[in-house]
């Protein structure tokens, strides 16, 4: 073999999958992984397994023999759990027939990409942003578009005539998250009108990706325990998919469950592409959902006060003067820029070396994130503790 020739012409591989993104934030965490002592905040997930009364669902269902295929769409027990879920948080009625279960967060993101958006589509994406949205499009054929969002000492925000100036004749989608990961930047309820009002301009769809809505701080932007949200300005016209997880609300990273919200019209279309992609959800991790939805409201607000906890520990950084830190308004993540620092994925490096603290590299989120690093505070306050003590301490030497 020619050693000059790479792999992936050899193979004659799709470009899509060639030009498929490598993630910033896996090769931070396989160089610390198995680093004795450190302290992993580089993903999104907490320090608590998922609770026992959503195992022992699971369990069950397992135990009645609940191991053969099942409805494309879900079950419906979890459907209908999920309605009533929606009905709880936003006060109005819900119809089952809006949600699609699919396995997990990501499938549904793609799910929605891929209905979307195809060759010499655009998509467009405020930036700072979760890495996986540009990859999800990526490998649909489609071109993700970052528009980067402003930032002061207030924080982040959208800049909407730089949003609309990015739409092109090949834009079919605005990828819009909040509360945002990484950012914490978390959108009004003007702020959705206009995206809304810009969209139907230009005859675009919206991905509304709202996992985080729960997790929000600013008592200017809280609806009844919640953010605000499309479903309070959308009409049923409106061309919106809601994307959504039970990942991080119930600890179920590791369960790979989520769902997809949309108008019953496209009920046969969605099921046809579940089918096409995992031909639908274990039953045994839906009954885990329906425990999830229905018994964990006291789980989720422990889980919302613990991370409203760490967030004020992490707001510490700032106090070392050396830390450029907006106060995040919702999600569970500190989005930080050490001043004098341009090279993220290096400064991500060096902080598993000098302080064995795991972090996020800001580049992973596109070129408006670099210089910062993302820190998930949605863990135990002893350990967020220790991590802003090391990385306090090594932030003189990391600045030299």
């Amino acid at each position: 073999m020619n050693a000059s020739v790479s792999i992936p012409s050899l193979l004659n591989l799709r470009p899509e999958a060639e030009q498929a993104p490598t993630s910033g934030i896996v090769d931070v965490a396989n160089y610390g992984r198995n680093r004795e002592g450190i302290i992993p905040l580089w993903v999104g997930e907490g320090h608590l397994p998922t609770p026992s009364f959503i195992c022992d669902a699971a369990t069950r269902s397992l135990a009645a023999g609940e191991t053969f295929y099942t409805y494309q769409r879900g079950i419906p027990d979890l459907r209908q759990a999920i309605a009533r879920y929606h009905e709880r948080v936003y006060r109005k009625p819900f119809d089952p027939e809006r949600f699609f279960v699919t396995s997990g967060g990501m499938p549904a993101i793609q799910i929605a990409i891929r209905m979307l958006t195809g060759t010499g589509d655009e998509v467009l994406i405020p930036t700072p942003a979760w890495p996986n949205f540009a990859g999800a499009i990526t490998i649909a054929g489609a071109r993700p578009v970052g528009v980067p969002m402003n930032i002061d000492e207030h924080g982040w925000s959208l800049d909407f005539e730089r949003l609309e100036k990015a739409i092109t004749p090949n834009t079919r989608v605005i990828v819009i998250n909040s509360p945002a990961n990484p950012t914490g930047w978390t959108a009004s309820h003007d702020d959705l009108r206009t995206v809304l009002d810009i969209a139907r301009r230009h005859g675009l769809w919206i991905i509304a990706d709202e996992i985080y809505s729960r997790f929000v701080y600013d008592p200017a932007l809280t609806v009844d325990g919640r953010t605000p949200s499309f479903r309070d300005v959308m009409t049923e016209e409106d061309r919106i998919l809601f994307v959504q997880t039970f990942s991080k609300n119930w600890a179920m990273t590791g369960w790979r469950l989520g769902w997809i919200e949309a108008s019953p019209a496209l009920g046969q279309i969605i099921e046809n592409l579940v089918q096409y992609q995992t031909s639908g959800t274990p039953v045994f991790v839906q009954r885990a959902g329906v425990a999830a939805i229905e018994q964990g409201e006291d789980f989720l607000a422990y889980q919302i006060e613990n991370a409203r906890a760490g967030r004020d520990i992490v707001d510490r950084l700032a106090e070392t003067g050396l830390v450029e830190l907006p106060p995040p308004s919702g999600a569970f993540y500190a989005f930080f820029k050490i001043k004098g620092a341009t090279n993220s994925k290096e400064l991500a490096f060096r902080l598993i070396d000098e302080a064995n603290v795991g972090l996020a590299p800001g580049s992973a989120f596109g070129e408006a994130g670099e210089g910062y690093l993302r820190l998930c505070y949605a863990r135990k306050a002893e350990d967020l503790e220790e991590a802003v003590r090391r990385i306090s301490a090594a932030l003189p030497k990391l600045v030299a």
